[in-house]
């Protein structure tokens, strides 16, 4: 006997053990331009080119369906090949909620930079909604001369609206040496998320990782920003290797975002643009 899945789930074509969708972007370098020879959408994911930025092609992903709903399997595979450059963005908010099964969700990014590229991963934040289960990593792969800047948020519940629970990896190569390899869980389930030592008792977090061969001769150094824990803040911390990562805290979206912000302006400051050196958006 064949059981038909909830009629939600029907009417969006979701079946009861969820969606199992892969998006793929590839951009290769052509003379002073970077061209997108893929572009591939699926499932939630529709991929639109926007315009240039000089010699960097764009793409925003919008989102064509609910997800990550609960036992969803969601996987974005981005390759800026040799001497491209490319800039990564989506056109909303990505929402995890209850989906028709108790099975988590994941989310899986997959990203590869090869000699002397640049890539950009600058989507808009993840709000985990009330009973939503998210598993997310991010796997990032670069040649010795690769360039990257990655951002990412997460909101712990709507406005007014309980957490979803999260958990996350994050995993960075670079010329095959592991420049960063972090996990973190929030939400309930999760042991301490909520103490003193974790989020203490705020609701959003979010990173910035910048990596550039540069920081080999010139490593930065570690800077608090924001003001009072109360209000949010954020730590600069060098890597062991040419990166550098601002970790964020703050009560809401809205105070991460600008602490996120002034992390950015900070790295323009510190890091010149030019040709060779990372442009920091």
């Amino acid at each position: 006997m064949t059981l038909a899945p909830p009629p939600a789930a029907a009417a969006s074509g979701r079946t009861a053990v969820g969606v199992r969708a892969t998006a793929r972007i590839a951009a290769t370098a052509g003379g002073t331009t970077t061209t997108l020879p893929v572009l591939d959408g699926d499932g939630p994911f529709e991929l639109r080119r926007l315009r240039s930025h000089g010699s960097e092609a764009r793409v925003c992903i919008v989102g064509a369906m609910s997800a990550p709903l609960g036992g969803d399997r969601l996987r974005i595979e981005a390759s800026a090949q040799q001497g491209a450059a490319l800039h990564i963005t989506s056109a909303a908010a990505t929402l995890a909620l209850r989906g028709p099964t108790s099975e988590h969700a994941t989310y899986d990014v997959h990203l590869t930079a090869g000699e002397h590229a640049q890539l950009h991963w600058l989507p808009k934040p993840l709000i985990c909604a009330g009973g939503s289960d998210l598993r997310q990593t991010w796997t990032v792969d670069l040649a010795p001369t690769a360039r990257l800047v990655l951002r990412e948020e997460q909101i712990l519940g709507r406005t007014g609206e309980s957490p979803g629970h999260v958990a996350t990896r994050l995993t960075v190569r670079g010329g095959g040496r592991t420049l960063l390899d972090q996990q973190a869980e929030y939400g309930p389930g999760a042991p301490g998320w909520d103490g003193p030592a974790v989020l203490a008792g705020h609701r959003a977090a979010g990173q910035l990782l910048i990596v550039d061969p540069d920081f080999e001769e010139s490593p930065l150094e570690v800077q608090l920003l924001g003001g009072s824990p109360e209000e949010g803040q954020a730590v600069l911390t060098p890597l062991a290797g040419p990166a550098a990562l601002v970790t964020a805290v703050a009560p809401d979206g809205l105070r991460l975002r600008h602490l996120l912000d002034t992390a950015q302006a900070a790295f323009r400051r510190t890091v010149p643009g030019g040709h060779g050196r990372i442009r920091v958006p």
